[in-house]
This record gives structure tokens, sequence and C-alpha cells, in this order.
């Protein structure tokens, strides 16, 4: 569930392609929803007997670059709730381009810090 998505998402951000690290970023996201999930249900969860196989099977799902399933899940669902999303909050949640955000300052390097990379 770790090493080669870790291995393969390293290889996608060196590939040239857009497509994997398109399935490599969708992974991360469900897995680490998929954690967290399991963090909260954790006194539910103890009480199905096969929860563990059933977790390794859709992660192997997910993985598995005959199945694509985590690129699946992103564009069939999540992507569609981000869609919606955004037409319910409007234009008016994005920040315009005459406004500071201090938090984006604060991560942006300066002119000149990028440099030392």
């Amino acid at each position: 569930m770790l090493l080669y998505p870790l291995y393969a998402s390293v290889r996608a951000i060196e590939s040239p392609s857009k497509l994997d690290d398109e399935q490599w970023l969708a992974y991360w996201i469900l897995y680490s929803f998929l954690t967290l999930m399991e963090m909260v249900a954790a006194p539910v969860l103890s009480w199905i007997p096969i929860w563990y196989q059933l977790k390794v099977a859709f992660v192997a799902w997910l993985v598995l670059p005959q199945f694509r399933g985590a690129s699946f899940i992103y564009e069939r669902f999540v992507r569609e709730q981000l869609r919606k999303y955004d037409k319910a909050m409007g234009k008016g949640h994005r920040i315009s381009p005459g406004k500071k955000n201090k938090f984006v300052d604060f991560v942006s390097p300066k002119a000149g810090e990028h440099e030392a990379y």
C-alpha cells in the first residue's frame, strides 16, 4: 500500500506525461481519505471480520495500472463533487488579483530565495 505507490509516484514525477501524475496524486488523496475514515470508524470496522481483506483488495484496485482505480474514482466522484462545490460557491470565493493573501505570501519564495536551490 505504500512501497509501490511511493516508487511509482517518484517515477511519475520524473516522467514527462501528466497522466501518471494524475493517477498517483489521486491515489494519495484517496489513500489519505481511506486512512482518516478508518481511524474515525475503527470501533465499527473492528466488528467486520473481513475488513482488512476488503481494504487490501480495494487499495490493490486503486494501485494496479491495469485498473487505474484511483483515477477512475477521482474522475467519477471527487472531481464531480468539487465542481458542484465550485458552482455552489460561485466565483466569490476566489482571491481577486488585487488583494493580498497572507498565507500565499508566507509560503511563496521571495525574489532571490530560490537561487540557492
